[in-house]
């Protein structure tokens, strides 16, 4: 059966408090509606809560005020529909390919006949054949966010949220990582949630961008991209959404706490 996302957020805030016991607002008021195959680009500067809010709808945090529902169930806590991909990899330096992979399938005890193929089908679709008996110290970066990548859609979840999966990559490894996590979306329609700092990133990948303010972060705009994929960096297009994308970043509605 075909998993289903369909999330909403709902008047989301955090405060946390300081070891010097101030208040820190980093989330005020975010609601927003997540529709089910949406690819959503979260963007906004360092400090504005994208991780934090990520988190949130991972079950990993809990908001100060407002609820997070996916398909009218509430989410306070972690659901095996929602898995979150962090820039660092995780992986399992002990482990190879194969069985970083399919680590999420034996905790879930599925037979070893079945997780052989659902692991062979992922291997193939991230395109990290020849590679299965590899160990992560043996896989370039770009390589080794493939397989986490394979490892959180071999568990099937409804929703991938991506926590700026390739910050730390360069510039053509991550041009070309974004050219392959899309075919895989096109591939699996799952819902994603990516975080990025990179006004470029967004307009190549989402559907919708949803611009943050700075602490506290709040919804800024959310800009709907509806051009044909895949986009061209280079047309008149994709300069015209990039340039209102930073526009609006620089308008004193986006730009002021």
């Amino acid at each position: 059966m075909k998993n289903i996302a369909n999330l909403s957020l709902r008047d989301i805030s955090k405060t946390f408090t300081s070891e010097k016991g101030e208040k820190i607002e980093s989330l005020s008021s975010i609601s927003l509606d997540i529709e089910n195959e949406e690819f959503i680009c979260l963007l906004g500067p360092s400090g504005c809560g994208k991780t934090t809010l990520l988190r949130i709808i991972a079950g990993l945090d809990r908001p100060s005020t407002g609820s997070i529902n996916l398909d009218g169930y509430g989410i306070d806590r972690p659901n095996p529909q929602i898995v979150m991909i962090f820039q660092e990899y995780s992986l399992y330096p002990w482990r190879t390919v194969v069985a970083n992979i399919g680590f999420g399938l034996e905790l879930r005890k599925v037979p070893a006949q079945e997780r052989h193929l659902i692991i062979k089908k992922y291997i193939e679709i991230v395109g990290l054949e020849g590679f299965e008996n590899s160990y992560p110290y043996e896989l370039s970066g770009g390589m080794r966010q493939r397989v986490a990548v394979a490892r959180a859609l071999a568990v099937d979840p409804s929703v991938l949220l991506m926590d700026e999966p390739f910050g730390a990559l360069d510039a053509q490894t991550r041009n070309l990582l974004q050219q392959e996590l899309l075919k895989i979306w096109e591939k699996t329609k799952k819902t994603i949630v990516f975080v990025t700092h990179s006004v470029d990133e967004a307009v190549y990948l989402a559907d919708r961008i949803v611009v943050l303010t700075p602490r506290p972060g709040r919804i800024c705009e959310v800009i709907s991209e509806d051009s044909p994929r895949p986009r061209d960096r280079t047309s008149i297009e994709f300069a015209k959404v990039r340039r209102h994308v930073l526009d609006l970043i620089n308008q004193p509605k986006c730009s002021l706490p």
